[in-house]
């Protein structure tokens, strides 16, 4: 269920564009992104924001709240593809190909920057810089794919595992959501399970494995990475130099 948000933030406050992660944007692009903006739409946890085979009407950049991706098969099967994190950009894709390919579903509560995608194209015809910008958000969204494609297809149950916890602890750590080594997470080891093809049990074990090597803590709704070095080690996580972010 979606409802209609109390309030709304003014881009010009937006407590996102604070963080260090994402780059500063020049009074006229902020000018058209707030024209771009129609509106705020907060989500109860297990909504369906986006689905797949439909064409939905609006774009979204999630100000707060987790979600993740994900595709389902004809018996209720589902492969979760990547997790939503503040700053993400939704339904780009039902743009392009004028159906969504994937689904998208709230973990927690969420707030949704909503934008009509009537708009997008004065976007790409006034404003190249920010075009570029979705061609980046774009490009990222595919990184992810690829991580997790790699994952599912070569690494090992503890190396996925392993990798994923520590990507949304990075991911996380940037947008300030993390407190030391701590993260409080929405998702359950079915989650987990769902996003890197093991089975429930597998998992269970795998975390366990973790655990006894004293790489992480984990506990029903929050992570504590106890060695990062190691963890990426493990987890063969290429940690880069974090680039500034686009936010639209």
């Amino acid at each position: 269920m979606s409802v209609a948000a109390p309030t709304q933030t003014r881009c010009q406050q937006c407590p996102l564009k604070r963080l260090e992660i994402f780059r500063a944007v020049s009074p006229e692009e902020l000018a058209f992104i707030e024209y771009f903006k129609s509106g705020e739409f907060v989500t109860e946890v297990g909504t369906t924001i986006l689905l797949e085979g439909t064409n939905s009407p609006h774009l979204y950049t999630v100000l707060s709240g987790w979600g993740f991706r994900y595709k389902s098969l004809a018996d209720g099967r589902r492969q979760i593809l990547n997790f939503v994190l503040p700053g993400d950009f939704m339904g780009l894709q039902g743009s392009m190909f004028n159906e969504m390919q994937h689904s998208v579903e709230s973990l927690t509560p969420m707030v949704l920057c909503v934008f009509p995608r009537d708009k997008l194209w004065s976007l790409y015809a006034k404003h190249p810089s920010l075009a570029f910008d979705l061609t980046w958000l774009a490009s990222r969204s595919e990184r992810l794919l690829d991580e997790n494609l790699l994952s599912v297809g070569r690494r090992s149950a503890i190396e996925r595992v392993a990798f994923v916890l520590l990507d949304l602890f990075l991911r996380a750590r940037q947008l300030a959501l993390t407190q030391n080594n701590r993260l409080k997470i929405p998702f359950t080891q079915q989650h987990l399970a769902d996003s890197l093809g093991l089975s429930l049990v597998h998992t269970n074990k795998t975390l366990n494995a973790l655990t006894s090597r004293r790489l992480i803590r984990w506990k029903p709704g929050a992570i504590e990475i106890l060695d990062e070095a190691k963890l990426a080690e493990l987890a063969n996580h290429e940690t880069s130099v974090s680039t500034l972010r686009p936010l639209i």
